[in-house]
């Protein structure tokens, strides 16, 4: 089948950076399905893994995190999906990607996809629809529900992957105003369009800018990018007894800044449930197919920026390189081979 990965971890701009190559299709086994691959879409996660995850000596690493495909072939132990079914999902971080023609993903976190979306459309969003609901649900503890909630929502970052999935969710699922922050007129406007009741520009004092809102309280705060740039800022700006969740990795981060304010910090990885086969592993397959009921509702949109054409080395070199600049504007998908 083929594939494409990388041995060392280069530059993207190195030749070697990523590989066209052909690898042996893999058979499941107890709980996976066989996943011919349609369409996948490029993260933050593909670019970070590349730089400080290199393969054993002549080994290949395959990224991808991202997929929608066709099921072709299932696991002795699968009850969810049988050959023929069309789905989407996130994989494990710590298995081979969906850079490839076959992939195998354990059945507990896959879904079933939106009929009303093409593949392309449907691999834009499961994995940042996985960390936008699990952060404003599990970790943030939004009430689900249009009852109005007297807080505000800011959200850090609102025109990326995550912060346009959550920017839906939060306006169409939850009483709570929703703010975003984007720094460009287009990203501004990408998140105006989305739902935002109002956008903030990040690289300027948002204190300021958010008191002119008038909004209700900041009681919580979604820092999805340069959370060592902002979080200081935030704690000032942010109501006492708040709940702040990031999903970054900042190289530098004091929580004293919120101990005064009793504001409660809260990490979200939508890997964990996967690397460690957790008891609520099936959580990420409900919540799946909770994301596909909606969007066949025309409840929540793909959030689909760009798309790159077919899935190889040049085009993932391309689409890596877009998200390193953190200029990209949604999700970025590749399709067909």
């Amino acid at each position: 089948m083929k594939a494409v990965g990388y041995k060392k971890s280069l530059p993207i701009e190195s030749a070697e950076a990523l590989i066209d190559f052909e690898a042996a299709k893999p058979e499941p086994k107890g709980r996976d399905i066989r996943v011919a691959v349609k369409a996948i879409s490029a993260n933050p996660v593909d670019y970070k893994v590349r730089k400080r995850a290199a393969p054993p000596e002549g080994e290949f690493k395959i990224l991808g995190y991202d997929a929608a495909g066709v099921v072709d072939a299932v696991g002795p132990e699968v009850t969810l999906f049988k050959p023929g079914d069309e789905v989407f999902y996130a994989g494990s971080i710590l298995r081979q990607g969906t850079n490839s023609e076959f992939h195998l993903v354990d059945e507990r976190i896959v879904g079933r996809k939106p009929k009303a979306l093409s593949f392309a459309q449907a691999a834009a969003l499961p994995l940042t629809s996985i960390t936008a609901w699990e952060l404003l649900f599990d970790r943030l503890g939004a009430v689900p529900g249009k009852s109005v909630d007297p807080r505000t929502l800011l959200i850090i970052g609102g025109a990326g992957g995550v912060g346009s999935i959550l920017i839906q969710l939060a306006r169409r699922l939850t009483g709570l105003t929703v703010v975003a922050t984007a720094s460009r007129p287009e990203s501004r406007k990408w998140c105006l369009d989305l739902g935002a009741h109002a956008v903030v520009d990040h690289a300027t004092a948002m204190k300021e800018q958010i008191e002119k809102l008038k909004v209700p309280p900041v009681g919580l705060v979604a820092s999805l990018t340069n959370t060592d740039q902002h979080y200081k800022a935030l704690a000032d700006i942010m109501a006492p007894q708040g709940k702040y969740g990031l999903i970054d990795d900042p190289p530098d981060f004091n929580a004293a800044a919120f101990k005064s304010k009793s504001i409660s910090i809260h990490w979200e990885s939508m890997f964990t449930r996967s690397s460690f086969q957790t008891p609520d592993m099936i959580g990420q397959h409900n919540l799946l197919n909770d994301v596909a009921n909606l969007v066949d509702k025309g409840v929540v949109k793909t959030t689909l920026g760009e798309n790159f054409g077919t899935i190889n080395a040049a085009n993932l070199k391309r689409a890596h390189a877009l998200l390193e600049s953190g200029k990209s504007r949604g999700k970025i998908v590749l399709e067909g081979w």
